[in-house]
């Protein structure tokens, strides 16, 4: 049976991920069909992903949010996973009988978080507010009005979480409800502020990811400008005597580190590296995502025969906007990137975009949309969890060498 796996992460209120929510299916014919036996279909996938994937290589250390159906809440399903790491969301369509209450209970004295998923403000639902932990609230079903009548009447100790934020109008709009989590795909898209200068660091970065990004970089120009720089010089020659890379000699120069690698892998190395340190403290975990979306478009051109360098900027630079506040046509004019990265970014078309389309439905659990486009660049779409799987990887390993020192 094929397994698909992904993750959409959480942000607290400091656009931080805190936590991810895993998205699963077992097969697209599952995922299509509308009379799916949910117990067979959760309780399959959630052991053989675990198994396959690992939990920590999923969730890369954070807590993870998983769907739990009624039969499975009651067999204590998921006492399977540790508690320390495990948020039991149950479903809304579950009602609070006398039994589901008990299995709760059971897994509260077991030190496991209690969320509601989708809650309906709805007065049968108080046996579950009254031992959530954490209540999730759809605000592209709920109206305004509603939510902002309805949450002050819930227990000061529980923790709201806003689901399906798609702006920062509403993102806002939670911060000032008193939201404390955020989810959805309102950090993907930028906040745009009017009048926003660069620092002379930002601009120094995009000079520098625009240098490293020509056709032809002046490679003196890039070696002297990161030379200047301690945090990047620091963040590279790091990853270059990381497990990222096997080496016995350890090398101690920007200029060993361009012929170990290569142009072309300079060129991305740094290229992240800057993307690092242009997102601020408060949108780090940004930078993160557009990393693993870099790996993936990459991984994914070439099993479909496309340009991997061309793909991998398209991935990286796909946040750029949410980074800098900026909007991406404003952006895309500072950039010497390809019309075709270009046109994918800006105009969401091309070849190239739908490498992009596949990563970003995935990033949704979207599984059905990613595989139509995966078929029609002749690619084996059971191959692609692991593509992601490594993707993730990769970018565990750039996090934990170009954090802020």
């Amino acid at each position: 049976m094929d397994i698909f796996v992904a993750r959409q992460p959480i942000f607290d209120r400091d656009k931080k991920v805190a936590a991810y929510e895993l998205l699963f299916r077992d097969s697209m014919e599952n995922y299509m069909s509308q009379d799916v036996d949910g117990d067979k279909a959760t309780s399959s996938v959630l052991s053989r992903s675990f198994m396959n994937f690992g939990l920590d290589s999923i969730a890369s250390g954070k807590m993870v949010f998983i769907n739990f159906t009624k039969n499975l809440l009651i067999n204590q399903i998921p006492t399977i996973f540790p508690a320390k790491q495990t948020v039991v969301e149950i479903l809304e369509d579950i009602e609070p009988t006398d039994d589901v209450i008990n299995a709760c209970l059971e897994l509260k004295k077991a030190n496991y978080i209690i969320a509601l998923d989708d809650f309906i403000f709805d007065p049968n639902m108080q046996r579950f507010v009254d031992l959530a932990d954490i209540i999730k609230v759809d605000f592209m079903d709920a109206p305004k009005e509603t939510i902002e009548r309805e949450v002050v009447k819930l227990p000061k100790n529980i923790k709201l979480l806003a689901e399906k934020v798609e702006t920062w109008e509403e993102y806002k709009f939670g911060l000032d409800l008193g939201f404390e989590y955020f989810q959805g795909y309102f950090f993907s898209k930028p906040e745009i502020i009017k009048g926003k200068d660069f620092s002379a660091m930002d601009i120094s970065l995009v000079e520098l990811i625009a240098e490293v990004n020509k056709e032809e970089p002046n490679y003196d120009k890039v070696i002297a400008a990161i030379s200047k720089d301690v945090s990047i010089s620091y963040k590279l020659l790091s990853l270059m005597n990381s497990a990222l890379f096997k080496r016995v000699v350890e090398v101690k120069s920007i200029r060993e580190t361009l012929n170990y690698l290569g142009q072309n892998e300079f060129k991305r190395f740094i290229s992240v590296i800057s993307m690092s340190n242009l997102s601020k403290a408060s949108n780090f975990d940004i930078s993160i995502l557009s990393c693993i979306r870099a790996r993936f478009c990459e991984l994914l051109a070439e099993k479909c025969g496309m340009n991997t360098q061309e793909a991998f900027a398209m991935g990286l630079f796909s946040m750029i906007d949410a980074v800098l506040g900026k909007s991406i046509e404003e952006l895309m004019k500072m950039l010497p990137l390809s019309e075709d990265i270009k046109s994918a970014l800006v105009d969401r078309k091309g070849e190239l975009y739908k490498i992009l389309f596949i990563v970003q439905e995935f990033e949704k659990g979207e599984f059905w949309k990613a595989e139509k486009i995966v078929k029609h660049l002749k690619m084996n779409f059971d191959e692609i969890p692991e593509v992601y799987k490594e993707a993730l990887a990769w970018a565990d390993i750039i996090k934990s060498k170009s954090k802020k020192k």
